[in-house]
Formats: structure tokens, sequence, C-alpha cells
């Protein structure tokens, strides 16, 4: 019963969002909303870290379980695309873009990692009256998908055009299964971590601010930080090595960013590979960012 009113929670403002009559301002605004609400919620991330005790003591077990899964999850969903690209090949042109907006999109995932370390501070030193509400996280989870569904909304992005790109959707689903496989082999290497809570934490698919807020939810805040920096990595990982796979593998190229290849990844999707993978590019980007949380609300409460 509770996963389904979890589920409900976070599913019903997507919904909400999308019946919102589309304006250009109401977009905006969403998304400069959606900016400053992630950098909220990675502060109080990081001020529940800093109330978990022994969390000095447990920082190699974490980067441990970091390093581990974002191996596993990038290096399956990768392989799984690049299978698929050489089995149906599809060209796009070679890249002739310079590198400066790359540099500056690195930038901003390290702001990100920046506002988890000062809400790691914050909390240190923040009396216990102090601390955020109980409830606040999933007040914050709800708005975020609202703003979301806006945004997808005001994108002018129709379920039809993303369903008539046969190979947005096959991606989606070859993504989507290679990346649960290594959530499997992650749970099978660590005896403290069920196949259930593997699978969970895999379908993050790089939606950092999401996969954070669930994962603590379900588990706490040290596996809610493993989500965190995991889809970090991956965003990390995609901004420098999207322009190195999009010519001879386009689909892993675009699987790389996974859930950000329909925002913040997209620049430098467009920079290396041209107008004529945008439209896969949105396509996979946008049925993984309903995908994801749907699986992670399942898996985290089964």
């Amino acid at each position: 019963m509770q996963s389904l009113i979890t589920l409900v929670l976070v599913l019903t403002p997507m919904f909400i969002g999308f019946a919102i009559p589309s304006h250009r301002r109401m977009t905006i605004l969403a998304d400069k909303g959606l900016s400053y609400l992630v950098f909220i919620i990675l502060t109080l991330i990081g001020i529940e870290l800093s109330q978990v005790e022994g969390l000095g003591s447990q920082l190699g077990e974490i980067a441990l379980y970091v390093a581990v899964l974002s191996i596993l999850t990038i290096g399956t969903g990768l392989v799984g695309l690049m299978i698929f690209d050489h089995w149906r090949p599809w060209q796009v042109k070679k890249s002739t873009a310079k590198s400066k907006e790359h540099r500056v999109s690195i930038r901003g995932s390290l702001a990100q990692v920046f506002c988890v370390v000062i809400g790691m501070i914050i909390g240190y030193f923040l009396p216990e009256s102090y601390m955020p509400p109980e409830n606040t996280m999933t007040v914050l989870l709800m708005s975020l998908i609202l703003l979301v569904g806006i945004g997808l909304k005001g994108s002018g992005i129709t379920l039809r055009e993303v369903l008539l790109n046969q190979r947005g959707v096959e991606i989606s689903i070859i993504f989507t299964l290679a990346v649960l496989v290594g959530g499997l082999l992650f749970a099978l290497l660590f005896t403290e971590v069920s196949w259930t809570k593997g699978l969970a934490l895999a379908s993050g698919f790089g939606w950092y601010s999401l996969s954070a807020i669930v994962m603590t939810d379900a588990y706490g805040a040290i596996w809610g930080s493993v989500a965190l920096f995991n889809d970090l990595i991956r965003e990390f990982f995609a901004l420098i090595f999207i322009p190195v796979f999009m010519r001879k593998y386009p689909s892993a190229a675009v699987g790389l960013g996974g859930a950000t290849s329909l925002d913040f990844t997209l620049p430098i999707i467009q920079q290396s590979g041209g107008l004529k993978v945008i439209p896969l590019a949105i396509s996979f980007g946008f049925i993984i960012n309903i995908v994801s949380p749907v699986l992670m609300v399942v898996f985290s409460a089964w």
C-alpha cells in the first residue's frame, strides 16, 4: 500500500504538469525554478548526510559502492547500445564543433557537487531544532516532478512524436534492460545489497536529484548519497565521452546521458551529432524521464 501511495505522489505532479495549459512564460519560469530547486535539494541532501553517525568511517565504503555501481551501470548500458549500433548502423555527421560549451557544462556539474558539500557544512553547524521538517524532501520531490511535467509539456513534445521515433523507443528499451542488468550484478557483488535494491539504485538513469531523494527515503542517507554520486558520475562521463562515441556509435552516445539526454546533455549531443540526432535524443530522454521514477519507486518498495 505504501509503495502505491509513493508512486501516486511521484506521478501525480507530472500528470498535473502535463494538464496545465502550456505558455512560453510559464515554461521559462518552470525551467528556472527547476534549476534553483535542484540546488536546494542537493544542499538538503548534504545536510541529511551530515547527520549520519560515523559518516567519516563509511566514506571509503561509499566510494567503493559508487565506483562499482557506476562502472556496472554505465558499462552495461554502453555495451548494450554499442551492440545495437553495430547491429543496426545509423550515421550522423562528423563533429566539427569546438569544446568551449563542453567545459562550461562540466563546471555546472561541479557546482552541483559543491551544493552537497555546502549542505554538509551547514548541517554540521546547524542546531537540531533548525533542521528541515521530516516531510521536506517529499514536498520538494513533488515540486520537482511538477516542474518537470510543465517543462516537458512546454517543450512541445507529444507522446505521439516520441513513440513514432522507432529508434528512440528501441534504444530506450535496450538501455533500460542493460542498465538494470548492471544493478543486478551490483547486488551479486555485495551480499548486503538485495536484488531489488540493486535494481532501484540502477534505475536513476542519471536523474541524480530524483534518485537521491527516493533512495534516501527508502534506504537512508548513505544509499541516497550512493545514488546521487552514481548518477552525477554518469553526467560527467556523458559530457566527456558523448563526442567520442557519437560518430561510430550514435545510439550509445545518446544513451550515455540517460535521463539528462532531454535537457542537460542535449547541447553536447547536438554539438557532436548535429540536428539529425536531436529527435532521437528527445524521444529517448522523454521515455527515460517517465520510466525512471516508476522503476525506482517500484523496486525500492518491493
